[in-house]
């Protein structure tokens, strides 16, 4: 169970982040739409898990190592914006949010 420090933390680096996706690092993202679909926040606000949906499918990989390789200059956007209302930038870790994919596959399968 989080706590509501940790929902308004996960809110505003939901928020923050897709705001660095689409100003700052669109040059890393190009011709991929990326969705940030769920942050979740250690008890001690020092990591964050980013759930992120990629479309088209086919280059989530490719996106995921990029922003892997580029971890640093996410976490150091995100610190500027956040340097008033945290102690310390969590540690970001970016996973794949599969389940937009999962559905397509099901409706696929349902109409064959």
């Amino acid at each position: 169970m989080e706590s509501t420090r940790q929902q308004k933390v996960a809110r505003q680096i939901q928020k923050d982040i897709s705001d660095i996706f689409v100003k700052e690092a669109s040059g890393l993202l190009k011709g991929v739409m990326v969705t940030v679909t769920v942050v979740r926040v250690s008890p001690d606000l020092s990591f964050a898990k980013i759930y992120l949906s990629v479309f088209p499918f086919d280059k989530a990989r490719q996106v995921m190592s990029t922003l892997e390789d580029n971890n640093w200059l996410v976490r150091k956007a995100l610190g500027t914006r956040v340097k008033n209302q945290l102690k310390q930038v969590p540690e970001l870790t970016f996973l794949l949010d599969d389940s937009l994919e999962y559905i397509d596959n099901i409706e696929n399968l349902l109409k064959e």
